[in-house]
Formats: structure tokens, sequence, C-alpha cells
């Protein structure tokens, strides 16, 4: 099966002379499962629709290249948001974009999915235009923006758009497809799950059931009361991400409400497995060899989803806002069928690079109770404790992964997304972590502790720094066992909200105490709809509704990045006034405690250079 047409030529080719459905996206065309451009085209494919893809247009030749769509545009910004595509969380511009040909930057604008569809109205007038994906579903209320530094409209309302989809859209698009196929007009389209749309404020009915956020009006006002009333906002919609307890949610924009339906349902076993069956050609349009290829298809070319969803629910992470907290999984039979012919591939060379999703190590929901009341609205599953109703079992993703390593070709089977260490740790049978050691481990594992101050894991809604020492402790211990020479490779993040200069210094002692040296440290970055963006934003905890203090100024967050790199000579002025600002000399000096040297006649002391390994080695005897 070829690739969907992208060209008039290729549209041709197929018979058509006009197809029912024009995707208009941010990205590159890759025909890849790890898309949401390729999932979408291929359902609709699979319904019997004709799809073509416009990407990254860029003249108005660009948009009407296959004319007038019979039902409808469908537009999304790409994989990822296109400012956090663009811009670094300092601001600055990215020098590359891994879903573009060549790696290269400024084939999409900022805020695509808002420019694309204002460039669709403008073209063709009143037609039905649909947007999705991860910027219009982070988008869909009123948000604060980090790079405008205001709340905006919901995109919505500010693209003009008359659907808005969220969450994993297959089920939403074949209704959406099917009603408009027999002759709804697509306002009349109100009543689909993980939908938004809006109306008149003078046309608008009451929704039995609904919750109503605080007005954008409200929440937009640089006030203390403007940002308790966001706050609110926040954490409603967060609460009514459910698809079992949600309810509809109202905001008003002017003139005009937005309202969204309840979360759809998640795809249950078979549903996934159909669309993962789709005949996707897992790799870019062949257009884009001569201009080097698209470099974000290099790490998912050989990998496998094998779920969705996320009971860990980080507040900084937007995947539960998206997909849910309820974890859905494919079968075995799916994902082998899908590992075969990954081993068919011409460029395969006997590795599977990863079996994971947004957390690896989950395959079922957290408890029963999810299945029948939904995803607890006033509590986490993991933190700041694990649940006692949460069940632990990594026995049938540690059967899925010995099928693997099983199948002929396959030399290895690695897991490269992210492993839940305190979910891995709480299950008292080892026999998977054992194997993760033995078998799926490719010299470093990454986790993610964060942070090592309570404190701020506590605003990041992650476990104690506790659990991951218990964690860290027993990984060494079964690795020297198995006679194996590997290495965790934590993840760490600077400034994010309630961090200190205190907490700053406290994680730079630990990373010295456990002789840790990252090459590269993640600022916090406050990327739409998440509950730390909202804490950044108002500086108060939508689950607490008390104060939360947020390094903000650009001295601070470079101390904060500083302190995690205090090795490094560059960072050592911005490490001494960080931390005579703290008061702590007697972490200035050269004794094995001590972070940086004194100056000495106002110049910068030597100091012994350290040996460093790419990321981060630990060497533990």
């Amino acid at each position: 099966m070829p690739f969907l047409p992208i060209s008039v030529k290729e549209m041709k080719a197929y018979g058509w002379d006009k197809p029912d459905f024009i995707i208009v996206t941010g990205d590159a065309y890759v025909d890849h499962p790890s898309f949401g451009t390729a999932i979408i085209s291929r359902v609709l494919e699979g319904a019997g629709y004709k799809v073509c893809i416009i990407p990254q247009p860029r003249s108005d030749a660009d948009y009407m290249r296959f004319g007038t769509p019979r039902l409808a545009f469908l537009v999304n910004g790409g994989n990822i948001d296109s400012m956090v595509a663009h811009y670094t969380a300092a601001k600055k511009r990215r020098s590359d974009d891994a879903y573009t040909p060549g790696g290269k930057t400024g084939a999409r604008p900022d805020r695509a999915t808002i420019v694309y569809t204002k460039k669709l109205r403008e073209l063709f007038g009143d037609i039905p235009i649909a947007i999705g994906g991860v910027e219009a579903s982070l988008r869909r209320f009123a948000h604060y923006d980090y790079w405008d530094d205001a709340v905006r409209p919901s995109i919505l309302i500010d693209s003009g758009a008359d659907l808005l989809m969220y969450g994993m859209g297959e089920k939403h698009i074949v209704e959406i497809a099917t009603r408009l196929n027999n002759g709804e007009k697509i306002s009349s389209l109100t009543d689909i799950w993980g939908t938004c749309y809006a109306v008149k404020t003078s046309e608008f009915s009451h929704i039995a059931g609904s919750r109503e956020c605080p007005s954008y009006e409200a929440v937009r006002e640089d006030t203390e009361n403007g940002k308790k009333q966001y706050t609110i906002s926040c954490k409603i919609q967060q609460d009514e991400m459910d698809s079992v307890r949600g309810k509809p949610i109202i905001q008003r924009h002017g003139n005009y409400i937005l309202v969204q339906n309840p979360p759809m349902p998640p795809l249950n076993e078979a549903e996934m497995d159909e669309v993962y069956s789709l005949p996707f050609m897992r790799d870019y349009h062949p257009s884009y060899e001569n201009a080097g290829g698209v470099p974000g298809i290099a790490e998912v070319k050989f990998s496998i989803i094998h779920n969705r969803g996320c009971f860990g629910n980080c507040n900084f992470c937007a995947l539960a806002y998206h997909q849910g907290r309820v974890v859905t999984s494919r079968s075995h039979k799916s994902v082998i069928e899908e590992a075969k012919k990954i081993t068919q591939m011409d460029d395969f060379k006997g590795y599977i690079h990863d079996v994971g999703g947004p957390t690896a190590n989950f395959r079922k929901p957290a408890c029963k109770g999810q299945l029948i009341k939904g995803a607890c609205a006033d509590k986490k599953c993991l933190a700041p404790t694990m649940c006692p109703a949460v069940e632990v079992d990594h026995t049938d993703y540690l059967k899925l992964l010995r099928e693997l390593r099983a199948l002929p070709k396959v030399k290895k089977v690695f897991i490269r997304s992210g492993i839940r260490f305190d979910y891995l740790i709480a299950d008292k049978n080892e026999e998977f972590f054992k194997e993760l050691i033995n078998h799926h481990v490719s010299g470093q594992l990454k986790v993610a502790p964060e942070h090592c101050s309570n404190n701020v894991l506590k605003y990041m809604g992650k476990p104690p720094i506790e659990v991951y020492n218990r964690f860290e402790k027993r990984f060494y211990e079964l690795t020297k066992s198995a006679n194996k020479k590997q290495y965790l490779v934590p993840y760490l993040m600077s400034s994010h909200p309630g961090s200190t200069i205190k907490d700053a210094i406290e994680l730079s002692l630990f990373l010295k105490r456990n002789n840790l040296h990252p090459e590269q440290v993640q600022d916090y970055y406050p990327t739409p709809g998440t509950i730390s963006t909202c804490m950044f934003y108002t500086g108060i905890d939508p689950n607490t509704m008390q104060k939360v203090y947020v390094p903000k100024t650009a001295k601070e967050k470079a101390e904060q990045r500083a302190l995690l790199q205090y090795f490094k000579p560059e960072n050592r002025q911005i490490v001494l006034a960080a931390l005579k600002k703290a008061g702590r000399y007697d972490l200035i000096g050269t004794g094995k405690n001590c972070l940086v040297a004194p100056d000495k006649n106002g110049k910068a002391a030597p100091q012994k250079k350290k040996k460093t390994i790419r990321n981060i080695h630990k060497k533990k005897k």
C-alpha cells in the first residue's frame, strides 16, 4: 500500500478527482503510527474515505493544490505544539526541527493551527474545518501562553474552526466523517464526546450536569483575583478529564460560550489492535529523501507503542490531560505482528528500540475502580504515596517482552521510554526487574526522579526521593549480580514551581554525593494545559489553593540551572553568587563537601578536572 497523496499527481494515481478530507499539518508527512496525522489519515482511509495531506503549507498554492474537499479540512499543528517546536525554555529560537525535512527550521509558522485555519477560511470561505492534535487539545480552554506571557482564548475561538477534537482522535474522526457523509452540517455535531464547539451566548441552552469554568475575561485579568479564577478553571478542567465520570464543561468567551463534551472513552484492546494493524509505511514520504529525510523518524522507526494513558499524572506532564489516566493496551498478538513487520524492513539491524508508551511498564488500569467509577478526581494513584488500591503487576508486560525476544531476526529488545520506578520497586515479584537489567537496558536506563527535594517533588506530583533511592540501590545490586556495567540516567529539572535556591542547592549536593555530572539540564518549561503551568502563572497550587513560590526571573533560573552543573568552570561565578545569596558559605571552599573553590585575588581558583561521560554515568562497587 503506497503513501497517501501529498500531490495532485499522487491523487490522480489513486484515481481520485477530489478528496473527501484534506489534512493540513505542521509536520512533514511521516506514515508511522507514532505520528497523529498518519493515524487519523489511515483510520479515515480504513473507513472508506479519500484522504489527501498538505504538509507544512507556505503559499496559497500549497493550500489550494487539491481544491475543496468533499467533506472537510482537518488541521493540526504537528506532533508537538508549534511553539515548543520553535522555542527553548529560555524563549530562544531552536536551530533545528526534527519534524521537518533535513531538520531545518522555518517550515511551519508559530501557532500553526491558528495560522492554517485562518488561511483556509480566507481561501475557502465557509468550509467545514475541524482542528485536533496536541496543539489544539492542550489549548482547548483559555490558557496561559508562556511565549506571550498572557492568557489566550481557546484555540477553537482564536482560530475560527468549527470543531475541536481533543485527546486521541480515532473514534471522534470516524463519527464526524460518518455524520458529515450522511449530510449533517458540522454546526450540528454538538454531541460528540471528546470534542469542543462554540455557540453564541444568545443561542446557548443550559446543559444538564455541566460545570462552568470562570470566563476568559475573568481568568485573563492580571490581578490576584484573576489568577485565583484561572486556578479554579484549571482544577475543574483537570478534574473532569475522565471518560467515566467527566462532566461537560462550559467557559464563556465574550459573546460565545465554549462547550467541552466529556472525554471520549479510550480505545479498548480490539480497537487499538485494529488501528495499529492499518497499512502504515513506517517511514517518511520518499519526496523528502533528497532533503535529508525527516529526523523525527529515527527514534521511533523500530519502536512499538503497546499502551496509552498514564495514571502517573505528573503535574508538569500533559499526557494525562491529553490521553487520560486510564491505561489501555494492545494484545500480544497485535504487538507481535507489528514486530514481525519491523523485522522484514530492509534497514532493520536486529534491534527493537523500544516497547513502550507514555509509561512503558503500565499494561492495565491502576485499579479495577478506574473502569467502574473512573480515575479519582481528588487524589493521584502513585504520589505522594501509592494508593492501596493500585494493582502492581508486571507479569503481562514481561510475557510480552519474552515473546518479542524470541522472534527470529531479533537480537535485542530495549526499553527506552519512561519506566515508572516507584511502580517497579513496589512489585514484590522481582522477575521483571531482573529481566529488565539482563535483557532490556542498552547500557543506560533513563528514569525520572526529576528532583531530590521533597518540597519540590510535592509540587511536581512525584514520589519522595526516598523511593528513588530504594530503586537506585536495588538497580545497582541487581546489575552487579548480573555482572553488567549499566547505569541509571536520571532526568532532572531546574526551576519548577516550588523550587527555591535552597532546594536547588540541595539538588546540587545530591548530585555531588552521588558523583553525578549531568551534561544537560532541563529548565522547567511551562507548556499549555498542565497543573505546573497553572502554578507558574498564578503562584497558586490548584490542588490546595495555597500560594507556591515560583522562580521566574532569568537570573534565578540561571542560578538554579548552574547549581545542577556546579562542576563546570563556566558556571563557577554564578554558583558562587547563588551560594553567597543563600548564606551557604560552608559550600565555598576546597573541602570534599564544597561545591566551588573561593576566589583568589579576584581570580577563579583552579579546579581539579572532573571525569565526565556523556549524559550521566555512575559507577557502583
